[in-house]
């Protein structure tokens, strides 16, 4: 049975939370945009709710329209995505029957450095980046990618680049040969 949503005060307004807000949305989108909205919650820089927060608005949501949808996308939700596109990426690998990536697992360096990379195939040191716009237009952001793409190379990790204009079949390839080259069997 459902329940009225939680209310929270923001700037002195009487507003759904994030997390009951995302079960509204259950009733209008598809799966696949619930994942997105739902990563969004638990992401970077900052989440707007947690875990629990979201599994008890999907018990208040009860048996509203869209709850079995609500419950599937809940399952494919991550932790740690950066933007919808991670995200769509992530759920795209996966919906080929690639291994579960880490979305923005920290990396250590034999340097002693860390750096955080999009989507993680930790037991095979593949790394599959998505260069969004402001990677390719600001000169500083650039220069950065550069020096820590080659510092994952030089400790041994593969990485394969992907943007908003990138061939998916092309991406299912080298990722395939990528992970089956460091013991990835299909």
């Amino acid at each position: 049975m459902a329940s009225e949503p939680e209310l929270r005060r923001r700037f002195g307004l009487r507003v759904v939370a994030p997390a009951d807000a995302w079960c509204q949305l259950s009733a209008e989108l598809d799966e696949r945009d619930l994942v997105v909205a739902g990563d969004r919650l638990l992401g970077l820089p900052r989440p707007l709710a947690t875990e629990d927060e979201i599994d008890a608005a999907i018990v208040r949501h009860g048996g509203r329209r869209g709850a079995r949808r609500l419950r599937r996308a809940r399952a494919r939700l991550r932790p740690r995505s950066e933007s919808p596109r991670e995200t769509k990426l992530r759920l795209d690998l996966l919906d080929e029957g690639f291994p579960e990536p880490e979305p923005n697992g920290i990396v250590l360096l034999r340097s002693g450095r860390s750096t955080r990379a999009d989507l993680v195939f930790r037991a095979f040191r593949v790394i599959v980046e998505y260069d969004g716009q402001h990677h390719r237009e600001h000169a500083r952001q650039w220069a950065k990618d550069v020096d820590r793409l080659n510092e994952l190379a030089a400790n041994g990790w593969m990485v394969i680049r992907v943007n908003k204009d990138t061939d998916l079949a092309v991406v299912f390839g080298l990722l395939r040969d990528a992970l089956s080259s460091r013991g990835w069997r299909s």
